[in-house]
Formats: structure tokens, sequence, C-alpha cells
């Protein structure tokens, strides 16, 4: 493995500062939230929905609260100038209301344990720009235990 230039050391612990932030254990959003530069965003592809300004920290929050034990296992770093790429899992137990643009899915009790890909762009003043968030959320669902009879989960 080849030896991180300096700004590549500094992107790397932006994120896993970022990541650290984000943690049930230690969950600070309107810290989470300071580490993106002006016009940053947080863009949570499942979704479809794209976050600004101090709503980057809803995931956060809403994570945090369905999964109150919530921590992310990352795996494996790649980086090309000013992106990180992250290979990793969300990690926890189903104990809050998971709140999500269809409907709410009240606690299962069921762990987690869900493969994800994380792609940012820091600026030169280690600012993050862009983070853009891939959760396999057909295998969180099916972890959780809603995935074949996703509707009837749904409380409207």
């Amino acid at each position: 493995m080849r030896a991180l230039t300096p700004e590549e050391a500094r992107n790397e612990r932006v994120i896993r500062t970022l990541y650290s932030l984000a943690e049930a254990k230690s969950k600070d959003t309107p810290k989470f939230v300071s580490m993106f530069a002006d016009g940053g965003y947080f863009n949570d592809e499942a979704a479809g929905k794209k976050y600004y300004g101090k709503d980057i920290g809803y995931t956060v929050d809403v994570y945090a609260t369905a999964f109150p034990d919530m921590h992310r296992e990352l795996y494996q770093m790649y980086f090309m100038d000013d992106v990180v790429a992250v290979q990793l899992s969300l990690n926890g137990t189903h104990k809050g209301d998971l709140v999500l643009p269809a409907g709410t899915i009240p606690p299962t009790g069921k762990a987690m344990h869900t493969p994800c890909c994380d792609v940012f762009h820091v600026n030169k003043d280690g600012k993050v720009v862009s983070f853009d968030c891939y959760v396999a959320v057909p295998i969180l669902l099916e972890q959780i235990g809603v995935f074949m009879n996703l509707q009837a989960a749904f409380r409207r």
C-alpha cells in the first residue's frame, strides 16, 4: 500500500472525524454539520434526497434514533485527489422509529449490519463539499425483518 500524501492524510482525518460525530455514543449533529463547506451537501442516494445547511444532520439524527447503538465499521478507504471513497457497514439494533420518506417503521428489535459505500469530496480547507451515501437498503430492510412485507411495516 502506498503512503498517503499530506492532503490525503488530512482528508482521512476529516472523514474519520465526520463518522465519529455520527456515531450514537458520540453523536454531535451540530459539529457534524459544521464540517461541511458553505453550499456543501449530504446526498442520501437511497432516499433520493439531498440535504444542505443544518438539514445535513437530519439522517444522523434519524439513524441514531432508530438505532441507538448505531456504529460504523470502516473496511477500506480509497483516495484520489480531493475524493475519498469508503466501504463500510452500518451496524446497530432497531430500537426506535425508523423514519423514511415512504413512512415510519416501528422498532423490530433486530440487528443490522448493512453494507454501505460513501463518496466524499473534501476541499483544500478540510471541509466536506459533498457526501454521497449509498446504503444497501434492501439488505437493511431484510435484516430488520420488514423487506417481504414492506407496505405493512409502514405506519402512516
